[in-house]
């Protein structure tokens, strides 16, 4: 069988959204859809006074059932001819995706959680899934729509390559186009004593547009039917790929989840969190290969 794409289920309206979304992608690939929820035992708040262990266990798991219903009935009206399974995991929600990633074609959470996704996207679960899974991890938050550009970063870096090939393919499948954005603003070079030398941005940018046509060569060739955009921006790359994917209205953010030059430490600290939390479109997030 083929490899599936994975998606979170926690009875929310987001992780509803985001089941549509990974069904209408498991029908462009040809690919299953698995449903995955996951729910661990509170350690507080149920007084075995009133509640025992096993009707609090009996209760999440029948409260998951229904939600995986839902959640199966959504996905089959939305793509009918997609196989799809469900699954009730009993495992905190990081760990949960962070396996069903090791044999997944693709992760996809929605932007807010409850239940047994409770904080998804909020601290070390959102950072686990993501540096810690084996395959890519889409958050659907924003505008899900139909139209505008697939908008990737690009940074040279094997993660920010892994990146590119993801944008590439995703819009072909949508017959959609693609802009990609090289962005930094740490071009400003420190001199001997500490003073800032000058730094010719014109030639600067000339160098980084030949670098970004270089990066997408081969990647247009496999892919005549995608329609480019190059742009180099002199911005911080989150605000930068922010701007383009607002402006643009954009269907899809692609990022790597490490880079390097103009972004450095994409997914450490604020940069991620801001991408994370404000991407005005979905966001994939694509790790680098395992030998990195």
């Amino acid at each position: 069988m083929s490899v599936p794409i994975v998606v979170g289920v926690d009875g929310s309206e987001s992780a509803l959204t985001a089941v549509k979304w990974a069904a209408e992608e498991a029908a462009r690939h040809r690919v299953p859809l698995k449903l995955v929820h996951a729910y661990l035992l509170p350690s507080r708040g149920y007084p075995e006074v009133v509640l025992t262990g096993h009707e609090v266990r009996q209760a999440l798991e029948e409260q998951g059932r229904q939600q995986l219903a839902d959640a199966e009935a959504v996905a089959r009206a939305t793509a009918p001819e997609v196989d799809v399974s469900v699954a009730l995991e009993h495992s905190g929600a990081a760990g949960a995706m962070v396996w069903e990633s090791k044999r997944a074609r693709l992760i996809v959470l929605g932007s807010r959680g409850l239940g047994g996704f409770t904080g998804l996207l909020v601290g070390s679960v959102a950072v686990a899934v993501v540096a810690h899974g084996d395959c890519p991890v889409v958050v659907v938050r924003g505008s899900v729509t139909a139209d505008g550009p697939v908008v990737v970063g690009v940074d040279g870096s094997p993660a920010g390559d892994r990146a590119v090939a993801f944008a590439f393919e995703a819009a072909s499948m949508r017959r959609a186009p693609l802009t990609a954005v090289l962005a930094g603003n740490d071009f400003v070079m420190d001199g001997l004593y500490g003073d800032r030398l000058p730094v010719d941005w014109a030639q600067v940018e000339q160098q980084e547009h030949v670098e970004l046509a270089e990066r997408l060569a081969g990647w247009q060739e496999q892919y005549p039917d995608v329609r480019v955009e190059r742009a180099v921006v002199r911005d911080r790359p989150a605000r930068a790929l922010l701007k383009s994917a607002a402006d643009l209205g954009a269907r899809l953010l692609v990022v790597g989840s490490r880079g390097r030059g103009g972004f450095k430490g994409m997914l450490l600290g604020s940069t991620s969190q801001t991408l994370v939390y404000h991407a005005p479109c979905p966001l994939a997030v694509v790790r680098p290969p395992a030998t990195d």
